[in-house]
Protein backbone atom coordinates (compact mmCIF):
# COMPACT_ATOMS: atom_id res chain seq x y z
CA UNK A 1 0.00 0.00 0.00
CA UNK A 2 1.25 3.51 -0.65
CA UNK A 3 1.31 5.75 1.87
CA UNK A 4 1.39 9.36 1.88
CA UNK A 5 3.20 11.39 4.55
CA UNK A 6 2.53 15.21 4.76
CA UNK A 7 4.50 17.60 6.75
CA UNK A 8 6.72 21.02 6.74
CA UNK A 9 9.09 20.13 8.72
CA UNK A 10 11.96 18.07 6.92
CA UNK A 11 13.35 15.96 9.82
CA UNK A 12 9.85 14.59 10.96
CA UNK A 13 9.57 13.87 7.30
CA UNK A 14 12.44 12.24 7.17
CA UNK A 15 11.94 9.73 10.42
CA UNK A 16 8.59 8.93 9.15
CA UNK A 17 9.43 7.87 5.72
CA UNK A 18 12.02 5.60 7.21
CA UNK A 19 9.79 4.04 9.52
CA UNK A 20 7.41 3.23 7.10
CA UNK A 21 10.16 1.80 4.65
CA UNK A 22 11.65 -0.01 6.95
CA UNK A 23 7.89 -1.73 7.59
CA UNK A 24 7.31 -2.19 3.84
CA UNK A 25 5.08 0.27 2.77
CA UNK A 26 6.20 2.51 -0.42
CA UNK A 27 5.83 6.37 0.31
CA UNK A 28 5.17 9.88 -1.25
CA UNK A 29 6.36 12.58 0.45
CA UNK A 30 4.72 16.33 0.67
CA UNK A 31 5.47 19.73 2.08
CA UNK A 32 2.18 21.08 2.82
CA UNK A 33 -1.80 20.14 2.19
CA UNK A 34 -1.44 21.73 -1.22
CA UNK A 35 0.84 19.46 -2.29
CA UNK A 36 -0.59 16.62 -0.85
CA UNK A 37 -3.79 17.48 -3.10
CA UNK A 38 -1.53 16.88 -6.19
CA UNK A 39 -0.49 13.93 -5.48
CA UNK A 40 -3.74 12.34 -4.47
CA UNK A 41 -5.22 13.60 -7.70
CA UNK A 42 -2.29 11.65 -9.61
CA UNK A 43 -1.44 8.86 -6.91
CA UNK A 44 -3.13 5.63 -6.38
CA UNK A 45 -2.73 6.94 -2.37
CA UNK A 46 -5.15 5.17 0.21
CA UNK A 47 -3.69 6.38 3.51
CA UNK A 48 -2.77 9.61 4.38
CA UNK A 49 -0.46 10.63 7.46
CA UNK A 50 -0.07 14.52 8.63
CA UNK A 51 0.85 17.23 10.71
CA UNK A 52 -1.62 19.20 12.04
CA UNK A 53 0.56 22.32 11.49
CA UNK A 54 1.52 23.37 8.17
CA UNK A 55 1.67 26.63 5.82
CA UNK A 56 -1.15 26.83 3.07
CA UNK A 57 -3.01 24.47 3.88
CA UNK A 58 -2.98 22.45 7.60
CA UNK A 59 -4.11 18.88 8.59
CA UNK A 60 -7.57 19.83 9.55
CA UNK A 61 -8.04 21.87 6.19
CA UNK A 62 -6.14 19.19 4.08
CA UNK A 63 -8.67 16.18 5.89
CA UNK A 64 -11.79 18.46 4.74
CA UNK A 65 -10.60 18.85 1.38
CA UNK A 66 -10.04 15.02 0.81
CA UNK A 67 -13.50 14.13 2.50
CA UNK A 68 -15.09 16.93 0.02
CA UNK A 69 -13.64 15.85 -3.51
CA UNK A 70 -13.12 11.85 -3.43
CA UNK A 71 -15.31 9.49 -3.75
CA UNK A 72 -12.79 6.72 -3.07
CA UNK A 73 -12.37 6.45 0.91
CA UNK A 74 -8.45 7.62 2.18
CA UNK A 75 -8.13 7.19 5.31
CA UNK A 76 -6.47 9.89 7.84
CA UNK A 77 -4.46 9.85 10.66
CA UNK A 78 -3.26 13.16 11.77
CA UNK A 79 -0.11 14.06 13.54
CA UNK A 80 -0.70 16.32 16.49
CA UNK A 81 0.66 17.45 19.61
CA UNK A 82 -3.13 18.87 20.00
CA UNK A 83 -4.06 16.62 22.76
CA UNK A 84 -7.32 17.91 24.46
CA UNK A 85 -10.24 16.67 24.27
CA UNK A 86 -11.86 19.50 22.48
CA UNK A 87 -9.24 19.00 19.54
CA UNK A 88 -9.41 15.79 18.94
CA UNK A 89 -13.76 16.16 18.77
CA UNK A 90 -12.52 18.84 15.70
CA UNK A 91 -10.54 16.36 14.01
CA UNK A 92 -12.68 13.41 14.20
CA UNK A 93 -15.81 15.50 12.79
CA UNK A 94 -13.55 17.19 10.47
CA UNK A 95 -13.06 13.66 9.15
CA UNK A 96 -9.42 12.40 10.54
CA UNK A 97 -9.69 8.49 11.55
CA UNK A 98 -6.88 8.08 13.99
CA UNK A 99 -4.39 10.36 15.92
CA UNK A 100 -1.02 10.12 16.34
CA UNK A 101 1.08 12.30 19.42
CA UNK A 102 4.08 14.08 18.41
CA UNK A 103 6.94 13.10 19.17
CA UNK A 104 5.42 10.24 17.51
CA UNK A 105 6.43 6.20 18.73
CA UNK A 106 7.62 3.79 15.84
CA UNK A 107 6.05 0.74 16.97
CA UNK A 108 2.36 2.73 17.49
CA UNK A 109 2.79 4.39 13.82
CA UNK A 110 3.19 1.09 12.63
CA UNK A 111 0.36 -0.32 14.21
CA UNK A 112 -2.07 1.92 13.88
CA UNK A 113 -1.10 2.20 10.02
CA UNK A 114 -2.02 -1.66 10.13
CA UNK A 115 -5.05 -0.72 11.59
CA UNK A 116 -5.84 1.74 8.73
CA UNK A 117 -5.46 -0.65 6.40
CA UNK A 118 -7.89 -3.19 8.01
CA UNK A 119 -10.35 -0.14 7.62
CA UNK A 120 -9.32 0.26 4.13
CA UNK A 121 -10.68 -3.36 3.53
CA UNK A 122 -13.84 -2.34 3.84
CA UNK A 123 -13.91 -0.85 1.08
CA UNK A 124 -14.81 -4.10 -0.88
CA UNK A 125 -18.08 -4.16 0.76
CA UNK A 126 -18.48 -0.89 -1.78
CA UNK A 127 -17.24 -2.98 -4.53
CA UNK A 128 -19.86 -5.96 -3.82
CA UNK A 129 -22.74 -3.12 -3.15
CA UNK A 130 -21.91 -1.83 -7.08
CA UNK A 131 -21.37 -5.14 -8.24
CA UNK A 132 -24.86 -5.70 -6.72
CA UNK A 133 -26.24 -2.57 -8.04
CA UNK A 134 -25.00 -3.81 -11.81
CA UNK A 135 -26.07 -6.98 -12.16
CA UNK A 136 -29.47 -5.55 -11.39
CA UNK A 137 -28.74 -3.23 -13.93
CA UNK A 138 -27.82 -5.43 -16.81
CA UNK A 139 -30.62 -6.87 -17.50
CA UNK A 140 -31.73 -3.66 -18.82
CA UNK A 141 -29.19 -3.10 -21.47
CA UNK A 142 -30.31 0.83 -22.08
CA UNK A 143 -29.25 2.55 -19.31
CA UNK A 144 -25.72 2.77 -19.78
CA UNK A 145 -23.42 4.08 -17.07
CA UNK A 146 -27.00 5.20 -15.15
CA UNK A 147 -25.34 4.21 -11.82
CA UNK A 148 -22.45 6.49 -12.37
CA UNK A 149 -24.05 9.38 -13.15
CA UNK A 150 -26.63 9.26 -10.46
CA UNK A 151 -23.90 7.94 -7.13
CA UNK A 152 -22.42 11.62 -8.58
CA UNK A 153 -25.73 13.53 -9.02
CA UNK A 154 -26.08 12.15 -5.49
CA UNK A 155 -23.18 13.21 -4.17
CA UNK A 156 -23.49 16.63 -5.51
CA UNK A 157 -26.42 17.22 -3.92
CA UNK A 158 -25.89 15.88 -0.65
CA UNK A 159 -22.74 18.28 -0.36
CA UNK A 160 -24.83 21.53 -1.51
CA UNK A 161 -26.93 20.55 1.30
CA UNK A 162 -24.28 19.71 3.43
CA UNK A 163 -22.41 22.89 2.98
CA UNK A 164 -25.12 25.40 2.49
CA UNK A 165 -27.95 24.68 4.47
CA UNK A 166 -27.86 24.85 8.59
CA UNK A 167 -31.42 22.49 8.57
CA UNK A 168 -29.13 19.24 7.77
CA UNK A 169 -26.63 20.07 10.06
CA UNK A 170 -27.28 17.13 12.45
CA UNK A 171 -28.19 14.33 9.66
CA UNK A 172 -25.42 14.91 6.80
CA UNK A 173 -21.53 14.47 7.52
CA UNK A 174 -18.72 13.23 5.53
CA UNK A 175 -20.07 9.60 6.62
CA UNK A 176 -23.54 10.47 5.10
CA UNK A 177 -21.96 11.95 1.58
CA UNK A 178 -19.88 8.45 1.62
CA UNK A 179 -23.13 6.09 2.15
CA UNK A 180 -25.31 7.54 -0.26
CA UNK A 181 -22.50 7.90 -2.79
CA UNK A 182 -22.16 4.02 -2.49
CA UNK A 183 -25.26 2.83 -1.52
CA UNK A 184 -27.41 5.37 -4.26
CA UNK A 185 -26.86 2.59 -7.08
CA UNK A 186 -29.07 0.15 -5.61
CA UNK A 187 -32.70 2.09 -5.88
CA UNK A 188 -33.53 -0.13 -8.28
CA UNK A 189 -32.54 -3.85 -7.27
CA UNK A 190 -35.64 -4.96 -6.52
CA UNK A 191 -35.85 -5.04 -10.52
CA UNK A 192 -34.33 -8.62 -10.65
CA UNK A 193 -37.95 -9.59 -10.21
CA UNK A 194 -39.77 -7.48 -12.06
CA UNK A 195 -40.62 -9.85 -15.43
CA UNK A 196 -38.49 -9.55 -18.86
CA UNK A 197 -41.79 -8.73 -20.92
CA UNK A 198 -42.67 -5.57 -18.47
CA UNK A 199 -39.19 -4.78 -17.86
CA UNK A 200 -38.20 -4.64 -21.80
CA UNK A 201 -41.23 -3.61 -22.86
CA UNK A 202 -40.36 -1.27 -25.90
CA UNK A 203 -42.77 0.76 -25.02
CA UNK A 204 -45.57 2.75 -23.03
CA UNK A 205 -47.01 -0.29 -19.95
CA UNK A 206 -50.30 -0.67 -18.97
CA UNK A 207 -52.00 0.16 -15.94
CA UNK A 208 -51.75 -3.44 -14.73
CA UNK A 209 -47.94 -3.29 -16.19
CA UNK A 210 -47.09 -0.20 -14.47
CA UNK A 211 -48.57 -1.74 -10.91
CA UNK A 212 -46.57 -4.99 -11.43
CA UNK A 213 -43.35 -2.10 -12.38
CA UNK A 214 -43.59 -0.24 -9.22
CA UNK A 215 -43.18 -3.35 -7.24
CA UNK A 216 -39.61 -3.16 -7.16
CA UNK A 217 -39.54 -0.65 -4.87
CA UNK A 218 -40.92 -3.35 -2.07
CA UNK A 219 -39.19 -5.97 -3.84
CA UNK A 220 -35.95 -4.64 -3.36
CA UNK A 221 -37.05 -3.11 0.36
CA UNK A 222 -38.00 -6.40 1.49
CA UNK A 223 -34.34 -7.98 -0.02
CA UNK A 224 -32.43 -5.61 2.18
CA UNK A 225 -34.62 -5.79 5.07
CA UNK A 226 -33.32 -9.82 5.59
CA UNK A 227 -30.03 -8.50 5.30
CA UNK A 228 -30.48 -6.23 8.03
CA UNK A 229 -32.09 -8.23 10.38
CA UNK A 230 -28.92 -9.79 10.36
CA UNK A 231 -27.02 -6.96 10.43
CA UNK A 232 -28.86 -4.59 12.75
CA UNK A 233 -26.25 -1.95 12.97
CA UNK A 234 -24.80 -1.99 9.72
CA UNK A 235 -25.99 2.11 8.48
CA UNK A 236 -25.21 1.48 5.18
CA UNK A 237 -27.88 -1.45 4.71
CA UNK A 238 -30.61 1.05 5.92
CA UNK A 239 -29.37 4.12 4.05
CA UNK A 240 -30.02 1.92 1.08
CA UNK A 241 -33.32 0.35 2.33
CA UNK A 242 -34.86 3.78 2.76
CA UNK A 243 -33.22 4.69 -0.90
CA UNK A 244 -35.04 1.59 -2.53
CA UNK A 245 -38.47 1.62 -0.15
CA UNK A 246 -38.85 5.45 -1.34
CA UNK A 247 -36.96 7.18 -4.58
CA UNK A 248 -40.43 7.18 -6.29
CA UNK A 249 -41.95 8.74 -3.18
CA UNK A 250 -43.57 12.08 -4.39
CA UNK A 251 -42.79 15.42 -2.19
CA UNK A 252 -46.73 16.41 -2.48
CA UNK A 253 -47.70 12.43 -1.01
CA UNK A 254 -48.56 11.09 -4.52
CA UNK A 255 -45.86 8.53 -4.81
CA UNK A 256 -45.39 4.96 -4.51
CA UNK A 257 -45.31 2.73 -2.83
CA UNK A 258 -46.75 4.21 0.73
CA UNK A 259 -47.61 7.56 -0.48
CA UNK A 260 -45.19 9.40 2.26
CA UNK A 261 -44.89 12.96 2.07
CA UNK A 262 -43.10 15.74 2.39
CA UNK A 263 -39.94 15.36 5.51
CA UNK A 264 -41.55 11.59 6.29
CA UNK A 265 -39.31 10.44 2.88
CA UNK A 266 -36.09 10.52 3.98
CA UNK A 267 -33.90 12.55 2.60
CA UNK A 268 -32.04 9.69 0.98
CA UNK A 269 -35.23 9.14 -1.00
CA UNK A 270 -36.00 12.47 -2.18
CA UNK A 271 -31.88 13.02 -3.09
CA UNK A 272 -31.98 9.71 -5.13
CA UNK A 273 -35.50 10.70 -6.26
CA UNK A 274 -34.30 13.77 -8.42
CA UNK A 275 -30.91 12.46 -9.44
CA UNK A 276 -32.64 9.33 -10.95
CA UNK A 277 -35.17 11.54 -12.98
CA UNK A 278 -32.81 14.10 -14.21
CA UNK A 279 -30.84 11.01 -15.58
CA UNK A 280 -33.76 9.50 -17.11
CA UNK A 281 -34.73 12.68 -18.99
CA UNK A 282 -31.07 13.38 -20.23
CA UNK A 283 -30.82 9.02 -21.34
CA UNK A 284 -31.94 7.93 -24.48
CA UNK A 285 -34.52 4.93 -24.86
CA UNK A 286 -36.46 2.74 -27.35
CA UNK A 287 -39.65 4.99 -26.43
CA UNK A 288 -37.92 8.27 -26.55
CA UNK A 289 -35.13 10.91 -27.45
CA UNK A 290 -32.57 12.10 -24.67
CA UNK A 291 -33.85 15.48 -23.87
CA UNK A 292 -31.61 18.15 -23.60
CA UNK A 293 -30.54 19.87 -20.21
CA UNK A 294 -32.68 22.92 -20.03
CA UNK A 295 -35.60 20.68 -21.00
CA UNK A 296 -34.86 18.34 -18.43
CA UNK A 297 -34.44 21.27 -15.83
CA UNK A 298 -37.90 22.83 -16.86
CA UNK A 299 -39.41 19.67 -16.30
CA UNK A 300 -37.41 19.34 -12.76
CA UNK A 301 -38.51 22.73 -11.84
CA UNK A 302 -42.27 22.66 -12.82
CA UNK A 303 -42.29 19.84 -10.20
CA UNK A 304 -40.56 21.60 -7.76
CA UNK A 305 -43.24 21.10 -4.31
CA UNK A 306 -45.10 18.01 -6.13
CA UNK A 307 -42.32 15.12 -7.15
CA UNK A 308 -39.32 16.79 -5.55
CA UNK A 309 -38.55 18.87 -2.67
CA UNK A 310 -37.82 22.32 -3.68
CA UNK A 311 -34.43 22.24 -1.58
CA UNK A 312 -33.21 20.01 -3.61
CA UNK A 313 -34.50 21.46 -6.06
CA UNK A 314 -33.18 24.31 -5.37
CA UNK A 315 -29.51 22.44 -4.85
CA UNK A 316 -29.86 21.01 -8.27
CA UNK A 317 -30.21 24.53 -9.71
CA UNK A 318 -27.27 25.81 -8.25
CA UNK A 319 -25.36 22.81 -8.95
CA UNK A 320 -26.20 22.52 -12.87
CA UNK A 321 -23.00 22.81 -14.17
CA UNK A 322 -21.89 19.62 -12.38
CA UNK A 323 -24.90 17.73 -13.66
CA UNK A 324 -23.54 18.82 -17.02
CA UNK A 325 -20.15 17.92 -16.37
CA UNK A 326 -21.12 14.50 -15.04
CA UNK A 327 -22.85 13.19 -18.08
CA UNK A 328 -20.30 14.26 -20.29
CA UNK A 329 -17.43 12.69 -18.45
CA UNK A 330 -20.05 9.33 -18.63
CA UNK A 331 -21.21 10.01 -21.85
CA UNK A 332 -18.72 7.64 -23.86
CA UNK A 333 -19.40 4.74 -21.31
CA UNK A 334 -23.18 5.15 -21.88
CA UNK A 335 -22.48 5.08 -25.53
CA UNK A 336 -20.54 2.16 -25.76
CA UNK A 337 -22.79 0.05 -23.25
CA UNK A 338 -26.33 0.56 -24.92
Amino acid sequence: MKILIVDDDEIALSMLENVLTEAGYEVELANNGREALTLLENESIRLVISDWEMPELNGLELCQAIRNEYSRYIYIILLTSHNSKEDIITGLSIGADDFISKPFDPEELTVRVRAGERILSLETRDIAIFSMAKLAESRDHETGAHLERVQNYCRVLAQHLYNNNNKYVNLIDSDYLRLIYITSPLHDIGKVGIPDCILLKPGRLSNREYEIMQNHTTIGGETLNAALKMFPNAKFLQMAQDIVLTHHEWYDGSGYPTGLKGEAVPLSGRIVALADVYDALISKRVYKEAFAHDVAQSIILEESGTHFDPEIVDAFIENTDKFIAIREKYINLQASTI
